[in-house]
């Protein structure tokens, strides 16, 4: 099993009087880890995916919800998003059994964030689990292994199950896609056309690395732009792909509104074209390598909890920086090359504008950047 780095910061939570709540894409763990902390400890496991605990937990009173906890005194709820109503319920458990340490996993943004926001103010941890970092993997295969994995990383990802199961990973992307990126999605989010968002998944993949333009992805896929603009928020909620914003501070020539789009996984993102050629068959390698960058810098970012502000940066005359990261007021720029040249610098107008630190990350030292 791989040790996950949000282990030790949720684990240091429990008992401080407040719900747990660990959201994220199906498959990547959750109901995996919140039971490998509870596993030695008296628990009751309520699984939503279940009818009957769909009903013994929708809209209860006190005495029901005494009834139901007994004598535990710690309380795991999976695929919550399940239960209408689910935020009052757990209002009520953290309110009324304040001895009570409550555990609530959910797959999906879009119900659930919600849900939870309001009658849960104040009254919860919430953390993001996303498919296995880099970091983790290393931490369990060891440096050697890790090094002679690297392309099968960038083609395939790091769902659990596709690690779990090598040979299998085709196999196991195409049916992770068919039920969690279609089915999921359509279920929870009220599209009415399937087929424009399968195109537009796959528009998107086409364009990892370079800027998206609505108006023309709205052309590519017959739809108008508003449209677009709201299957994208869908994808977003749905952990299938996240947005970088341009930064500018009001230099002449910098790109202020456009939006650069990535997918949380690789093999996520290789599914929908369904191309698993080699690398050196490929003509996207550079793109793949961003992405993998960028998706692995997202997880130690928010699981680090730093506080730091992603965004590209680029010129209306094309000068470009493929990351840039604020934090505390100190910008750093980043160049991503599968294979760097050497005396690669970065645009002097962004270093000078800027006072940012520069740095290129390619294969030889990319470990640093995704590991801490």
């Amino acid at each position: 099993m791989y040790i996950r780095i949000l282990s030790d910061t949720i684990e240091n939570k429990i008992g401080k009087g407040k719900a747990i709540i660990l959201i994220g894409p199906r498959q990547v763990g959750k109901t995996t880890l919140i039971k490998s902390l509870i596993k030695n400890k008296k628990h009751l496991f309520l699984d939503a995916d279940d009818p009957t605990v769909r009903s013994i937990l929708n809209n209860p009173n006190t005495e029901q919800i005494r009834s139901i906890i007994g004598s535990n005194k710690i309380i795991f709820i999976d695929e919550a998003q399940r239960i209408q109503g689910i935020g009052l319920t757990l209002k009520i458990i953290t309110d009324q059994f304040k001895d009570v340490q409550l555990f609530v996993s959910g797959s999906s943004a879009f119900d659930l964030s919600s849900e939870l926001n309001e009658p849960l103010t104040g009254r919860k941890w919430e953390y993001e689990l996303y498919p296995i970092s880099w970091e983790e993997f290393e931490n369990y295969h060891g440096y050697l292994v890790s090094e002679q994995q690297i392309e099968n990383r960038m083609l395939y990802g790091f769902y659990p199950d596709v690690l779990n199961n090598p040979g299998e990973e085709k196999e196991i992307l195409k049916q992770l896609v068919n039920s969690y990126l279609y089915r999921d999605i359509l279920a929870y989010s009220n599209i009415r056309k399937p087929e424009i968002l399968e195109k537009l998944v796959q528009a998107l993949a086409l364009q990892i690395g370079s800027e998206v333009n609505y108006n023309e992805l709205a052309q590519t896929v017959g739809v108008d732009k508003n449209t677009v603009s709201n299957y994208i928020d869908i994808l977003q909620k749905g952990y299938v792909i996240f947005k970088l914003g341009s930064f500018s501070r009001n230099l002449r020539n910098e790109i202020k509104k456009n939006k650069k789009i990535y997918f949380y996984d690789n093999g996520v993102r290789n599914m929908v074209l369904g191309n698993f050629n080699s690398l050196e068959l490929r003509q996207d390698t550079g793109a793949l390598w961003e992405n993998f960058l960028i998706s692995e810098r997202l997880k130690q970012n928010i699981y680090k909890n730093r506080f730091t502000k992603m965004y590209f940066w680029r010129t209306k005359q094309q000068q470009e920086v493929d990351l840039v990261e604020e934090n505390n007021g100190i910008i750093t720029g980043f160049e991503f090359k599968w294979n760097a040249k050497k005396k690669l610098r970065l645009p002097k107008t962004f270093v000078n504008a800027y006072n940012a630190t520069e740095e290129i990350i390619d294969r030889n030292n990319f470990r640093e950047f995704v590991s801490n």
